[in-house]
């Protein structure tokens, strides 16, 4: 299967959990000019496929975080933004998890990836940093717990 093809068989299956509720918490934060859409999911939701052609761990113990930055056009539309991410979750007993996000470019869309360690009934806050190039930091936060079992 091409790469476009199962990624967006992967943005289907996010999609599909937000219509569930159960799979992800997600939802998307507007700035102004920017908007951040944002959501989190256990990676064991993923195809092999999707997985393995985005170099993502399948387990029910890891979740994936995925950002993207969209900036405003005319009023029209959004454009995918190049941005430097950061960000952590912190679980309930304060412990910090760092994350380390990766650039997926795929067509004309831009993703920023991390996956995160989880355990069941585990919730995380998390705290996104995202700094598109001509922009200030634009900071979402959000919390989700996680069903392994």
């Amino acid at each position: 299967m091409k790469r476009r093809h199962v990624f967006k068989a992967f943005l289907l299956l996010v999609m599909a959990g937000a219509l569930s509720g159960t799979v992800h918490a997600g939802g998307q934060q507007d700035f102004g000019d920017y908007v951040v859409h944002f959501n989190a999911l256990s990676t064991d939701f993923l195809s092999p496929d999707v997985a393995r052609s985005y170099n993502i761990t399948r387990s029910r113990n890891r979740a994936l975080i995925n950002i993207s930055i969209m900036k405003k056009s005319l009023g029209v539309g959004t454009e995918p933004q190049l941005a430097v991410v950061t960000g952590k979750a912190v679980n309930l007993r304060g412990q910090t998890l760092p994350l380390q996000f990766r650039e997926v470019r795929d067509s004309t869309a831009i993703y920023y990836l991390a996956e995160v360690g989880i355990d069941d009934g585990e919730t995380l806050d998390f705290m996104i940093e995202a700094t598109p190039r001509d922009s200030g930091p634009l900071t979402v936060r959000f919390r989700q717990q996680f069903f392994t079992r």
